[in-house]
């Protein structure tokens, strides 16, 4: 799958499908690498999906300067120009979304529909979880921290009650997190990411989208709350949203969910 120049850095992305078009942003951490992703989701068959690894994330480079939301954002219209969509359905997921608001707050013409899932305004809408602010830990110890606020469900006494069924979760989720994890820059790329992360706030811009957007997101997700959906909602003029029976991975706990996303996508 091929590599572009794009702005300062260069891009690992890949295009596959038929269908309408529909630019798929993802999460912190986001590595196209690891399986499944969002070509191996429901959406795969329907629609012609373009993803790409974000700057410091994947196989796309990791500048060792600050990156700003813009730069996101910036990084993602200039990749529909590298394939020729003047305008898309647009889905970004948690970070991913945070990069979509901008993307649309920056470039309204360029996206025809847009999801934000399991995502947060900032500012006074409310901040996702403050990854940047954790310690450096293993990388079982950052499972075992992150899992629960994922999915709030999952505390210290559900914790307890399923041993087995927690410890799988941890092994599955290290070894994800070694995909990579030994590349030049790797660390650097991550902290680069979380810092934009935590700098993100389009909260008093969000009343200048007008294009239909869908909010969705986990009744249990402790990374981005539910109150900051809503939040979205309320600030989003005609905005739809929905809550699914999951944490911050709903897309893949509740299967409503991805067949809600694509409904929501070929309106229109």
């Amino acid at each position: 799958m091929p590599f572009t120049q794009i702005r300062d850095i260069k891009v690992y992305y890949e295009l596959a499908g038929s269908g309408p078009r529909l630019l798929y942003i993802s999460g912190t951490g986001g590595d196209l690498r690891r399986r499944p992703n969002i070509f191996d989701s429901p959406l795969a068959p329907h629609f012609t999906i373009l993803a790409y690894d974000q700057r410091g994330l994947g196989q796309s480079s990791r500048p060792d300067i600050a990156y700003t939301m813009a730069d996101y954002a910036d990084d993602a219209a200039a990749l529909l120009d590298v394939v020729g969509w003047e305008s898309c359905g647009v889905m970004g997921v948690s970070f991913g979304g945070m990069v979509a608001q901008e993307l649309a707050l920056r470039y309204p013409e360029r996206v025809d529909r847009l999801v934000l899932a399991c995502t947060s305004s900032g500012g006074a809408g409310g901040s996702s979880f403050p990854l940047h602010t954790l310690p450096a830990l293993s990388p079982a110890e950052k499972a075992r921290r992150q899992t629960p606020i994922s999915d709030t469900r999952l505390d210290a006494v559900w914790q307890q009650a399923n041993v087995t069924e927690f410890e799988a979760m941890i092994g599955m989720a290290v070894a994800a997190s070694q995909m990579g994890a030994d590349e030049p820059g790797r660390q650097i790329g991550a902290r680069r990411q979380l810092e934009a992360r935590a700098a993100h706030d389009t909260f008093d811009r969000l009343p200048d989208l007008h294009m239909p957007v869908y909010i969705c997101g986990g009744r249990y997700d402790g990374m981005a709350r539910p109150a900051n959906l809503e939040a979205l909602h309320a600030q989003i003029p005609g905005s739809k949203m929905e809550f699914f029976e999951g944490g911050h991975g709903f897309l893949m706990q509740d299967p409503h969910a991805y067949p809600a996303v694509r409904s929501f996508l070929e309106q229109g």
